[in-house]
């Protein structure tokens, strides 16, 4: 049989393929080839075919036939032999595939072998293929090989040794006498893989990490050696020695200097030097600085060393190479919590990366600059950001209309400052904004009592510049009907008041009501604003004209709308009156929602819990049945009646759709309660005005974890109340473990039907960062049939400017809380 071709020229030849079918011809016909000397046992050529087999599979070509043929040439005695059949070992097998474990006994024998690249070349092996069996069984010569003299040895078996503890944990403690004396070594290669190995062991085992936070004097020896050292062209990179060797060493001092004082304290002094003394003109300098940042902030290291580390990365801020810049902000983000006046500093710069091109770059600026906005900074922040929302890709609109809400709700220095960003966010980028924008500002309009005609003045200049921003256009109807009769009227006192007539006012309203770019809720909007004006304006007959033409429309909302509109114009217009009249000064329900708001049984059900608060009835019992008819009102209980039915109306609440599939007639019926008269508090509160909160029985009651997820941990606690031992009290206890508030937190529950819930407001509506502090709130369960307790949970809050909406059950309820 002819000699094969060698490699160097298949390679060639196979570069001269125009095609890929012509390249595949080839690879197929050089494979027949190899496999005929294979099926010969053809010795003098199986090295050259193995490497040609290699190649065509760094191709892609399969090449799994070869595979015993390495380990055929891993028990030859040849060096060339050996090396390609190693390298076809590492690249051919791994732990999936039992022919692996053939070869053991030949790397056992080539790790005692009396050639040193012999030995190297079987711990490379094993380093990258070896599985947990091989392992265990070649573990004692790897810590033979970690002990010898050898510098080149010594090297390859660190790295090897990492690999064993990867794969079996428990042999750690066979290497640590060996790894102690590593770090004596004087070659840098040694050094390296010894810090790689310690930084392995101290990352998956506590106790290595305790016990080798006495070898930080001499880390931080060996890292002054490579700062002070002079030129040394073995391991000079950039004018920096061993820069590869000083990051790791780094990253280990941050592992070993987290949490603990002694060792913070004997590093602090090497950060300081290596923060000033690295060359930053070069890339290299840039690595080391940036791992030395990330060392400080995770350390427990000195005030003026962290304003040192941010300010490295605002000088990185300031970097050519867009890498840098990210990387910069990245970190500064994480840090703003903790370092907040320190990041501050550098906010000019911050900003200026908003214009910059680059789409990663702009979003992290963007992030960071929200972080920054504080009570002092927020005019010019929100300059800088509004401008950024003008001129940035539809992609960020969204992200940046958010957070300049929630920065301006939370510092706005005064409430036409507020109204004036919203209205300017919404004329900007309204289609972009949340689906609760427009009932937050709407609530902002309406407390803003003195703001009224200063406001629709406003939105009416807006709706006549732009009816495309449909969030814009809800919220100036809603205005207009709310308050048209100021703007006819001309009662600004902010600004220059605008003539207009009614007329105007409602040719602008139907334009809506006609216009294409109209949704089907901007339209529903506009036909309740031109009933409202009904009793504001003089021109009533042609609102009624308005209002009949849409009782026939396709839109089946929108006809509804029309027909009952209809229908208060016909038969109860001695009602409308009343029942059109302004909108009272709405409460904040932002955070859980209003403490008068009895949830019971999974329902939202608004119990007036004290007399005072009861208003006036003017209109007869009749009239107000009335219009609970017209309303389709079976469902509803009317306002005058002087019970509360135990039942729940069957409208359902938001809660309800957090039942799910919870079973809710797991138990009996209960038998109804009779009817609690209105003056009286409702059943959860009843008596413990008089009577101590709670009871000492449920002293032994154990706490429990309803919730633990992306950083949020919710625990309950439980009470009993007096004097009604059916009454469970859970207190929940929300707490946040990552880096960043979690703001706008609200905590809802529902129960089955067999029970009665009642949620009270909560202590906040931010839990705060890093464990700092909890939210608290109180709930009050029923359970009159002392049935199981299960529930279900909503939580949802704003984490790093996104909202998150998580659902769970939670039925793992401790006995002595519920029997």
């Amino acid at each position: 049989m002819p000699a094969p071709i060698r490699l160097r020229e298949l390679i060639r030849t196979i570069r001269t393929a125009r095609t890929q079918a012509e390249e595949r011809e080839m690879i197929q016909k050089e494979c027949a080839a190899i496999r005929s000397s294979f099926r010969e046992e053809d010795n003098t050529y199986r090295c050259r075919n193995v490497a040609k087999l290699l190649y065509m599979h760094m191709l892609g070509y399969p090449a799994h036939f070869g595979q015993l043929e390495c380990l055929k040439l891993i028990a030859s005695q040849k060096f060339t032999d050996k090396r390609i059949g190693y390298l076809g070992a590492m690249l051919l097998l791994d732990e999936r595939q039992d022919v692996h474990l053939l070869m053991t006994n030949c790397i056992k024998n080539d790790l005692n072998h009396s050639t040193q690249y012999v030995q190297g070349l079987a711990l490379c092996t094993l380093g990258c293929m070896g599985s947990s069996e091989m392992c265990r069984d070649l573990a004692g010569e790897v810590e033979k090989l970690l002990k010898t003299s050898n510098s080149y040895l010594r090297k390859k078996a660190a790295l090897c040794a990492v690999h064993v503890i990867r794969k079996v944990p428990e042999l750690m403690e066979m290497f640590l006498p060996a790894t102690k004396n590593l770090l004596s070594e004087k070659n840098h290669g040694v050094l390296h893989t010894s810090v790689v190995l310690l930084t392995e062991m101290c990352e998956r085992s506590p106790d290595m990490l305790s016990h080798f936070r006495k070898l930080v004097p001499q880390l931080v020896r060996i890292l002054k050696n490579l700062i002070m050292s002079g030129y040394s062209p073995e391991h000079d990179v950039s004018g920096i020695s061993d820069p590869f060797l000083q990051v790791r060493i780094l990253r280990l001092l941050r592992i070993l200097g987290k949490g603990d004082d002694d060792s913070s304290e004997a590093m602090n002094d090497i950060l300081a030097q290596v923060a000033t003394n690295t060359e930053t003109s070069k890339n290299v300098g840039n690595a080391i600085l940036y791992e030395t940042v990330l060392t400080i902030m995770d350390i427990k290291s000195e005030s003026g060393l962290r304003v040192l580390a941010i300010n490295i990365l605002g000088r990185f801020l300031l970097n050519n190479d867009k890498n840098i810049r990210y990387v910069a902000l990245t970190s500064l983000l994480k840090t703003v919590q903790t370092d907040h006046n320190a990041v501050q500093r550098h906010r000019s710069t911050i900003v200026d990366c908003l214009k910059d091109l680059d789409v990663s770059i702009k979003r992290r600026a963007m992030e960071l600059s929200f972080a920054l906005v504080n009570g002092n900074n927020i005019r010019g922040m929100m300059k800088e950001l509004l401008y950024f929302l003008d001129s940035c890709d539809p992609d960020f609109k969204a992200d940046c209309a958010s957070g300049i809400f929630l920065a301006a709700e939370k510092y706005a220095p005064s409430k036409r400052w507020h109204i004036d960003t919203i209205m300017r966010v919404l004329t900007t980028a309204g289609s972009y904004v949340r689906d609760d924008s427009v009932p937050n500002l709407i609530q902002l309009i309406t407390n803003s009592v003195e703001m009224h005609a200063y406001t629709v003045q406003r939105l009416y200049k807006a709706l006549l510049d732009d009816i495309s921003q449909q969030p814009l256009v809800q919220v100036a109807s809603w205005c207009i009907g709310e308050y048209g009769d100021l703007l006819v009227s001309g009662q600004c006192e902010e600004e220059e008041p605008i003539q207009v007539s009614e007329d105007e006012v409602l040719d602008v309203l139907e334009g809506l009501l006609v216009s294409n770019l109209s949704t089907p809720v901007t339209r529903g909007y506009s036909l309740t604003a031109i009933m409202k004006l009904s009793t504001r304006f003089s021109s009533v007959n042609r609102i009624k004209k308005v209002v009949s033409i849409y009782g026939s429309s396709i839109d089946v909302e929108l006809q509804q709308r029309a027909v009952e509109y209809n229908a208060l114009f016909k038969k109860y217009d001695h009602m409308r009156p009343a029942l059109l009249e302004r909108m009272p000064i709405m409460e904040k329900t932002a955070t859980n929602g209003p403490s008068e708001i009895v949830q019971t049984n999974g329902e939202t059900e608004s119990t007036i819990l004290d007399t005072k608060h009861l208003p006036s009835i003017t209109q007869p019992a009749s009239q107000a049945n009335d219009l609970l008819d017209l309303l389709g009102g079976n469902d509803v209980v009317p306002v005058i009646q002087t019970t509360v039915p135990t039942k729940p109306a069957s409208a359902g609440g938001e809660l309800l759709d957090l039942l799910g599939d919870l079973s809710l007639t797991g138990g009996p019926t209960p038998t109804p309660a009779p009817s609690v008269p209105m003056s009286q508090p409702p059943f959860l509160l009843d008596g413990l005005s008089s009577q101590p909160l709670f009871n000492d029985i449920a002293a032994g009651i154990p706490p429990m974890t309803a919730y633990n997820k992306n950083g949020l941990k919710i625990e309950f606690t439980f009470e009993r109340a007096n004097p009604n031992p059916n009454i469970a009290v859970i207190t929940i206890h929300a707490t946040n473990s990552t880096e960043a508030d979690m703001t706008d937190f609200v905590f809802q529950a529902a129960v089955p039907k067999t029970f009665q819930l009642q949620l009270l407001s909560p202590s906040s509506n931010v839990v705060p960062a890093v464990n700092q502090g909890s939210v608290t709130q109180v709930i009050r369960v029923l359970n009159p049939q002392k049935q199981q307790l299960r529930m279900r949970i909503k939580l949802t809050y704003t984490h790093k400017g996104s909202p998150v909406q998580d659902l769970a059950e939670v039925n793992n309820f401790p006995p002595q809380s519920w029997q």
